[in-house]
């Protein structure tokens, strides 16, 4: 017995010394290879869950996406249609056992087994964002259109002669002529309302110059239709210059003789001059829930519940307290609760908040959840969570905050071949003694008694915070899988740490921050016998591009940097960007209204102490951070003679999101990080 008892060991130790021999470090073709979830929603009668897949063919520089669906027990995953076309954004209608979904431009309807598909929409503009009212006869979505037109016909002909137009001068009369990636054009997103019997339409914004959902800081969330089909609110910025406002307001409208006839005036019921977004309707139709930030200019602004009385018209703030700043939002079938999540440290954690008397609770901490999402007796969330060893999966969790289970494996294959290790934190003392944590991620295969090279990673934003996900361009484990330690601090102006510490990197770009940052570096070094000092990197992109290019000018701690998409002079910047809300919240109005505060922190003003080796990345695309930065950095490099790189993509913007391109940036990086080793 002892014999086989023995045996039986060896075998089961072999097995496991086989499959650790199998794993390997993560790759960027393995990133490429995965398959991406978003929009998981769940059937009215909770049987079926729908969301969509995204995938990428590597070889082809493309993307698709298709609709599945899969039982609520994780069972019975396939694909909504069989068709080679892309198919996203999918819908259970509230009553009928039909789903919609986006499919080349329009909004289409079929069973939940992919039967009986059916066009919903034939606009010539084309729709997007579809939303039902509780019977399922009116529709709303949105659809680019030229404002000063009153037919799809007359947008065809314009578009046409556009075409034709041999002469291809672009001209502006005012800012906000562009915007992340796309020049904005005379086109305007418009909210629509049709009838799904008739298939007619009325452009309830018709003639309106502002864009429905707003242009920026807003998307498909900000605008909803009651459930008896009598009103739609939506958030539109109704300011003239856009480039200098974050003033997006609150409207409802009555659309109960519509469609059919011309939208009347919509009624404003915000009063912030801050950011105000995402209207929900209640399922007993009595109020309007909405996020509101207070400050005007300021996008980073804590994202306060305030709760519109339809009846009395009374406006109530129920954020639960402050350093709660709200995110995601749902209502709960009986309309006594509000879901939302909300940045908490390295987490977006799930929360649960009663509407009568303000009381919360923490239902899901850990982990980065979104896309919540409520069953009809209230009993089951439904959600995406990504971990930076996992890539997003649907989860569900009781109403109760218990029971917490995986319900989709859709990239088990892959993941089962690469060797992980678990994000860690440490907490360091920043500047005036302020407490700052940091992610640390070990390399693969990590051995306590070695010496590894360090990277530091310095998030965007500024106002974000680096989180346990599973980034697809700024991926922590695909930065520790060459060899590398990574460390990732939230400093002054990260999220999830009340808004007193985010507000505090606002015209202190390199004061706090940099102190924050330096300090956590130095913390690790001399808590963690592995790092080896002598082989310490830094890489950032837009403001932790920014940061990259403080530092070059203010130490010589690392070996090399790498600048993506990185704001080197400041008031070059403002001159060239497009939100400029930003630059003028962040250093106190327009270069010519504050000029000592750019000139004290910009960059470009120590050109002269410049030394360290540079990588640095651009895109022709980003109107963000335009194209210039990267040109004005590289040539100061290259005129002090600093070792450096310029790596410039004619077709990406302030993001890397072609496979090809994104395959050759990870090359790039680590070769240029290992040539710079000691």
């Amino acid at each position: 017995m002892k014999k086989i008892v023995i045996l039986l060991f060896i075998i089961l130790l072999s097995a496991d010394l086989m499959t650790g021999q199998e794993k390997k470090a993560i790759t960027p073709e393995d990133m490429w290879a995965m398959k991406r979830i978003k929009d998981v929603v769940v059937s009215p009668d909770e049987s079926l869950l729908a969301f969509t897949v995204g995938w990428y063919d590597a070889d082809k520089n493309e993307g698709y996406s298709a609709v599945y669906t899969i039982k609520p027990d994780g069972s019975d995953m396939k694909k909504l249609l069989d068709s080679d076309k892309n198919i996203s954004s999918p819908l259970f209608l509230p009553s009928s056992k039909k789903i919609a979904f986006s499919m080349d431009g329009q909004i289409y309807l079929c069973g939940y087994d992919g039967s009986s598909q059916k066009q919903l929409t034939e606009l010539y503009s084309g729709a997007s964002g579809a939303q039902f009212s509780g019977d399922e006869k009116k529709m709303i979505f949105s659809s680019m259109v030229y404002p000063d037109l009153t037919s799809m016909e007359e947008n065809k002909k314009r578009d046409e002669e556009k075409k034709n137009n041999k002469v291809s001068a672009k001209i502006f009369t005012e800012l906000m002529y562009k915007h992340w990636n796309d020049w904005r054009g005379e086109k305007r997103s418009h909210l629509f309302l049709q009838s799904a019997e008739t298939g007619k339409y009325t452009d309830l914004n018709l003639l309106s110059d502002s864009d429905v959902p707003p242009l920026a800081l807003g998307g498909n969330v900000d605008y909803a239709i009651s459930p008896d089909g009598n009103e739609v609110c939506f958030s539109m910025n109704p300011d003239k210059m856009l480039a200098a406002s974050t003033n997006n307001e609150i409207y409802i409208l009555d659309i109960s003789a519509l469609p059919g006839g011309k939208a009347g005036k919509p009624k404003k019921i915000s009063e912030s001059k801050g950011n105000d977004n995402q209207p929900a309707y209640s399922p007993d139709g009595k109020y309007i829930a909405f996020r509101s930030m207070k400050r005007a200019g300021f996008e980073a602004d804590e994202l306060d519940l305030i709760l519109y009385d339809r009846n009395s018209g009374k406006l109530k703030n129920i954020t639960p307290e402050p350093g709660f700043s709200i995110g995601e939002t749902i209502w709960s079938p009986d309309s006594k609760y509000i879901y939302f999540t909300t940045a908490n440290t390295i987490y977006t954690s799930i929360c649960r908040l009663d509407i009568n008397n303000g009381d919360i609770k923490m239902l899901l901490e850990k982990g980065d959840n979104g896309s919540i999402t409520l069953t009809n007796d209230g009993k089951t969330i439904y959600f995406l969570q990504q971990r930076s060893t996992l890539p997003k999966e649907i989860f569900a969790v009781s109403s109760e905050g218990k029971d917490l289970r995986q319900i989709t494996y859709i990239n088990k294959d892959i993941l089962a071949g690469i060797e992980w290790n678990q994000v860690e934190t440490f907490w360091s003392e920043g500047a005036e003694g302020a407490k700052v944590q940091s992610i640390l991620v070990k390399p693969p295969f990590f051995d306590e008694n070695k010496k590894y090279p360090v990277i530091l990673l310095i998030h965007g934003g500024p106002q974000g915070h680096w989180t346990d996900d599973f980034h697809y361009r700024w991926n922590l484990q695909m930065f520790a899988s060459k060899g590398y330690v990574v460390i990732a601090p939230n400093p002054r102006g990260s999220t999830g740490y009340g808004q007193k510490f985010t507000d505090e990197i606002s015209q202190d770009w390199g004061g706090r921050v940099y102190i924050d940052i330096m300090n956590a570096v130095d913390y690790a070094q001399d808590s963690y016998s592995f790092i080896d000092e002598n082989n310490i990197f830094a890489a950032g992109a837009s403001y932790g591009g920014y940061m990259i290019n403080w530092i070059e000018g203010h130490t010589d701690k690392f070996n090399a940097l790498l600048c993506h998409a990185g704001v080197f002079n400041l008031e070059s910047m403002y001159g060239a960007t497009e939100e400029l809300w930003f630059p003028e919240w962040e250093f106190g109005g327009a270069p010519w209204e504050n000029r000592e505060l750019y000139k004290k922190w910009s960059p470009h003003n120590f050109v002269e102490n410049f030394k360290t080796p540079m990588l640095v990345v651009h895109g022709a695309y980003d109107f963000r951070v335009p194209e210039g930065q990267a040109f004005e950095l590289f040539t100061s490099l290259q005129k002090m003679g600093v070792k450096s790189k310029l790596i410039y993509f004619p077709d990406e913007y302030h993001f890397v999101v072609k496979p090809q391109n994104a395959l050759f940036w990870w090359k790039s990086v680590f070769e240029w990080f290992e040539e710079n080793k000691k």
